[in-house]
């Protein structure tokens, strides 16, 4: 893999490296791969021959710990989610409670930081992190973590860290040890200032590395929030803080209120189905078990309701979600649909993802085809001018959302964007032609981006040979809302909203 610089885009590399030595080669020059062939996702340093992590290994190192690790190398070495794989990771080790908080807090906090612990681990190894053996440099990434980021001790990260690093990576332990005693020697603050650019000089390197963003990110959101440092500074800040989890209660099937006094949580400051949940495992909850409620992010249930809420000429019993998957925004719609008299039809491309949908809308008004969103006018249960309401939850970068997804920040990259914004025009043009006159469009992203915003919605109504109107989506959303800005779309932000970043756009056709 060609390297990439953390901080201008793209995750940091991650090159082949070799276990044995602390710069990763053994003597014969040989070792694993950056994929660590033979271990399974549970990131099995710690496998023995019947797959299974040996208990003696792990006894040695706090749980803790062993389970970020674990999540955080399954992120790095199988490209996985920390979401997906950290909840099995606690259920197999058996974390709850304080352990569990904390695991979670380790793993998530360190992939979040993850571009600048890696170039403060590079300061003080004297080498690129490319060259540590991959299970000792995830090792680090944490105990750095702890040290300049959590009230542990700084004896007790490096030992608890250099305890880690002997189980996974034994040949680096020395090494190990003196890199993190060496991180110790400055506090987070102080690695900044020497490491990153001179806010004065470049003040979007320097944010970057302050703030633990790629510097391509950095600068999107800065040119989206019309080059104001100070409010993407807080921006920044939000972004790493653990996002708050938020139910969507249906409507006809519960109340928000009543819900969120049954769960000890709040009625949602927006949306009047809403409901901000203090924490737990909302999966567990009964109103989600049994269909009153699922979790969705309150920004979500916003643009969604915008659509639901723009008038329309004429009829309007035929409601159409082009890109459904997983199903939050169509169990949303459904819900209203079945208030409405209306019918919704739910178009997912991806089979796995269309069960996902059918699962979310069971017991709705909604038919839910897996099918490519973009064959409107080929196929005969997406007729051309078949529809009062669309909507075009786009597929995107996801940058709105980095509170809730820590590797998606290095994962990404700029060259991800020309693909996504095709694919984005491609949709809305669908879209345009699946409407009738006198209906509307709403087209939505989880990205603030001004090319997956702005730009594409300008370009795709240029070219989708239809007259279309933008219609002012402020009046839309709940009154009081601060911050909507000038119109007629409308971008939501975390430390402006509390909810992702998500772009809205309301389009009516009118010929």
């Amino acid at each position: 893999m060609t390297d990439i610089n953390p901080h201008e885009g793209g995750r940091p590399a991650t090159r082949p490296a070799r276990a044995g030595r602390p710069d990763g080669r053994d003597s014969r020059g040989q070792g694993r791969d950056s994929r660590g062939q033979g271990r399974d996702f549970r990131g099995r340093d710690f496998q023995g021959r019947d797959g299974r992590s040996p208990r003696s290994a792990r006894s040695t190192v706090d749980r803790a710990r062993q389970a970020a690790y674990e999540a955080i190398a399954a992120v790095h070495r199988d490209d996985a989610y920390a979401n997906l794989v950290l909840p099995a990771i606690l259920l197999d080790m058996g974390l709850h409670g304080r352990d569990a908080a904390f695991a979670t807090e380790l793993t998530y906090g360190t992939l979040r930081a993850l571009g600048t612990l890696d170039l403060i681990i590079a300061a003080a190894a004297e080498r690129d992190v490319d060259r540590i053996d991959p299970p000792a440099r995830d090792a680090l990434r944490l105990g750095a973590y702890q040290i300049l980021h959590t009230r542990v001790p700084a004896h007790a990260a490096v030992s608890s860290t250099v305890d880690l690093v002997r189980a996974v990576a034994p040949g680096a332990t020395g090494f190990a040890n003196a890199v993190l005693r060496g991180i110790t020697a400055k506090d987070a603050d102080g690695w900044v200032e020497q490491l990153a650019p001179a806010y004065e000089a470049d003040p979007i390197g320097h944010l970057a590395i302050a703030h633990h963003h790629p510097r391509w990110i950095v600068r999107a959101f800065s040119e989206a929030l019309g080059g104001d440092l100070g409010e993407t500074t807080r921006l920044l800040i939000e972004d790493n803080e653990p996002p708050p989890v938020h139910l969507c209660v249906r409507p006809g099937r519960a109340d928000a209120v009543k819900i969120a006094d049954q769960v000890g949580g709040a009625p949602g400051a927006f949306s009047p189905y809403a409901v901000y949940l203090p924490g737990g495992a909302p999966g567990e909850l009964n109103a989600v078990r049994d269909g009153r409620a699922h979790v969705q992010d309150e920004g979500s249930q916003l643009v969604a309701l915008a659509l639901a809420e723009a008038p329309v000429d004429g009829d309007d019993r035929r409601w159409l979600d082009l890109c459904a998957g997983p199903g939050g925004k169509a169990g949303l719609l459904g819900a209203l649909a079945a208030q409405r008299d209306a019918h919704l039809t739910a178009v997912e491309v991806a089979e796995h993802r269309a069960a996902l949908v059918t699962q979310a809308v069971r017991g709705m008004p909604v038919t839910v085809l897996a099918t490519d969103g973009r064959t409107v006018g080929r196929d005969e249960q997406l007729p051309a001018g078949g529809f009062d309401r669309v909507l075009v939850d786009a597929p995107c970068t996801g940058l709105g959302s980095l509170r809730r997804r820590p590797e998606s920040r290095w994962r990404r990259q700029p060259s991800d964007l020309p693909p996504l914004t095709r694919l984005q025009r491609e949709l809305l043009g669908a879209a345009l032609n699946a409407v009738r006159p006198g209906g509307v469009v709403a087209y939505v992203t989880c990205s603030p981006h001004t090319v997956e915003t702005h730009v594409t919605v300008t370009e795709a109504a240029r070219r989708s040979g239809v007259s279309v109107d933008f219609v002012d989506a402020r009046p839309l959303l709940p009154a009081g809302m601060p911050g909507l800005g000038d119109g007629p779309t409308v971008q939501l932000w975390p430390h402006r909203h509390g909810t992702d970043a998500m772009f809205l756009a309301v389009l009516r056709r009118t010929d």
